[in-house]
């Protein structure tokens, strides 16, 4: 295939589309991955707060397949990536309890570290993308959530397929001068904390934690249904989930905040295919992304880019 005339037009430039990319890449076949923000990263966003990066999407990742496993020991081996926790908090009405998984990795630098690493040696242009016909190509990888791919589709029939509905959560970084809830935790040591039955707060990462650098900052994210009230107003939600973090953790007020709207945080429901492939309207559509398997994770988000190329470079080299 010729990389002056043919080439595959990849939109979306979080880790499904960079992993598709790379792959289509190494076939030797001609890619463009454009994406409508500043640097890759998608959903796996963390943005520079208080002289540092703070992940505000993806909170980790996990490993468990053999080809993701050998992309996290490279990363590791160059200090982006490090392995984190096994044991978070779970809060509720009753008494504190801990919940052990499986090894949860972090970035020093930020989730968006790896994105940046695995993009390196593609050129990420950055383009907004109303709709197939405005991509000049005969194949196109819509790597992102189902509703933003739907949109896009112009009446091709992928459309068809982009059935799964996701919701939206709204995260919120705050800084404190100090560390001051470890004893919240059974264990004596808090990295993050499941939240049971509250109406506003789901999920808290201690982002000084799962960085390494124990810096006094903690990402909470939003209860879906807290978010759909304020998906107009984000910073509207954020006093309600600053009081239940506060209470939960038995914290004072915070010194500083920010707040980021994930309008398609998560998908909701299940799906096993590992990506979609549909032809129509004299156009090969693909889709990928972590809406596309048994659960959505990171490690499905690159397994859905890697196996999405793998078929596209065998269907058209």
């Amino acid at each position: 295939m010729s990389d002056e005339t043919d080439h595959v037009v990849v939109v979306g430039a979080g880790l499904a589309g960079v992993a598709c990319a790379r792959e289509l890449r190494a076939a030797g076949i001609g890619v463009r991955l454009l994406d409508r923000g500043h640097v890759p990263g998608g959903r796996m966003a963390s943005r520079r707060l208080w002289e540092r990066r703070v992940d505000l999407g993806a909170s980790y990742f996990t490993v468990s397949d053999d080809g993701f496993a050998a992309v996290v020991r490279d990363w590791a081996a160059r200090g982006l990536a490090r392995e984190w926790t096994d044991t978070f908090t779970v809060l509720g009405d009753g008494p504190a309890g801990s919940k052990t998984g499986p090894v949860r990795w972090g970035a020093p630098g930020g989730l968006r570290s790896l994105v940046e690493d695995l993009a390196a040696g593609l050129d990420v242009e950055r383009q907004e993308v109303g709709g197939l016909d405005e991509v000049d190509a005969d194949v196109v990888v819509l790597a992102m959530p189902d509703p933003q791919a739907r949109r896009l589709c112009d009446g091709h029939p992928a459309a068809e397929v982009l059935d799964r509905d996701w919701e939206p959560v709204i995260a919120v970084a705050a800084l404190w001068s100090e560390r001051t809830w470890d004893d919240v935790s059974p264990t004596g040591r808090f990295d993050g904390a499941f939240v049971n039955d509250d109406r506003h707060l789901s999920w808290v990462a201690d982002d000084g934690r799962r960085r390494g650098d124990d810096r006094p900052v903690l990402v909470a994210h939003s209860t879906p249904e807290l978010a759909a009230q304020h998906l107009a107003d984000p910073a509207g939600a954020a006093p309600a989930v600053l009081d239940s973090l506060r209470r939960v953790l038995h914290l004072p007020e915070t010194d500083e905040v920010h707040v980021h709207r994930w309008t398609f945080a998560r998908p909701v429901g299940e799906r096993e295919e590992p990506y979609a492939l549909v032809d129509g309207r004299g156009r090969l559509v693909g889709v990928c992304g972590d809406g596309w398997g048994p659960s959505p994770k990171v490690e499905t988000a690159w397994l859905s880019g890697a196996r999405l190329g793998r078929a596209l470079a065998q269907r058209l080299g």
